[in-house]
């Protein structure tokens, strides 16, 4: 069955002085306790959606992390009876800002430990959801890692390699990702030395008032004379905190991925055949645990082929 209807939420969490806690909401249409949610709006990627909802459930302002579960399940139609297959994504949110007054959709909300609210949801899929958040750490490190918008043809290009653009499509996804990357909360800006690079997140440099900082480690000529240096650059720039966002090349990526979760001995099932993807444009988010000045840990990897409507990640 296809799907008809998409939506998105997240496990709203936040620091507390006993751990972790969560947030769960009481719906008064259905008289249930949930997972904020909600269904995408008409051009809109699902992290957005995510991010939306929580907002209006809640609101609270989430900042996105690692992607946590899909649940599916079957609605009926309006007017016609037919039921229509829903599928919801969640992602980790940490709420960064807000406070929750009660509105339409939601008249109460919990800020809870895991094990109450547990107890306290209704339904057992919003329990699965909950139990694969916890199953890794909430504070997490994330690295967003891009690989630049399209450029047209190497070929067709006859100036120096390193000045080459981006094309009018690739403009569009370095716009898309201006839209879509803020919702992961990047703070700081690296790219590989490439025109093509730059341009893919100098928007989002640019909203950040920050500048993009050049990393040739993570070049393709860079790397591939010492793919050992290129990924101890990547770690470096995860262990340092925050959550940077990196734009690097084809070249690079799949073997940067690939090499940090063989060390960790992490399922990569976006690939396919042993290939790690890196279409242009595309995402990974990276999930580690940091320390410290201990080097960071990989523990997750998201892949988001493209950052237009509607980009479903292939969890890691």
């Amino acid at each position: 069955m296809s799907v008809d209807v998409r939506a998105a939420g997240a496990v709203l969490w936040r620091p507390a002085a006993s751990g972790t806690e969560v947030a769960v909401v009481h719906r008064p249409r259905y008289d249930d306790w949930s997972l904020p949610k909600g269904k995408a709006d008409p051009g809109e990627t699902l992290p957005a959606t995510a991010v939306r909802e929580i907002a209006e459930e809640t609101g609270f302002r989430a900042v996105l992390g690692r992607y946590v579960a899909q649940t599916a399940y079957e609605v009926p139609a309006r007017g016609n009876g037919k039921l229509l297959k829903k599928t919801v994504d969640y992602f980790s949110g940490e709420a960064v800002s807000g406070e929750f007054r009660p509105n339409e959709e939601v008249d109460e909300l919990r800020w809870l430990g895991p094990v109450e609210a547990e107890r306290l949801l209704t339904r057992p899929a919003d329990v699965g959801v909950l139990r694969e958040f916890c199953a890794l750490p909430a504070d997490l490190t994330t690295v967003l890692l891009v690989r630049h918008a399209k450029a047209g043809k190497r070929d067709d290009w006859t100036g120096d390699d390193d000045l080459r653009p981006l094309s009018q499509a690739g403009q569009r996804q370095a716009e898309a990702l201006r839209e879509l990357l803020p919702l992961f909360g990047p703070d700081r800006v690296f790219s590989a030395p490439r025109l093509r690079c730059v341009q893919t997140v100098g928007g989002v440099a640019d909203d950040l008032a920050t500048e993009v900082r050049h990393e040739p480690a993570l070049s393709e000529e860079g790397y591939w004379p010492d793919p050992a240096r290129g990924i101890a650059r990547l770690l470096a720039i995860a262990t340092a905190g925050g959550t940077p966002l990196i734009s690097s090349q084809g070249g690079v990526i799949p073997d940067l991925v690939s090499a940090l979760a063989v060390r960790e001995a992490l399922d990569l099932p976006a690939s396919r055949g042993g290939v790690v993807p890196s279409k242009k444009g595309s995402l990974w988010v990276l999930s580690f645990r940091t320390s410290g000045t201990t080097p960071a840990t990989l523990v997750s990897a998201d892949y988001y082929p493209s950052p237009l409507p509607l980009p479903v990640p292939s969890r890691s």
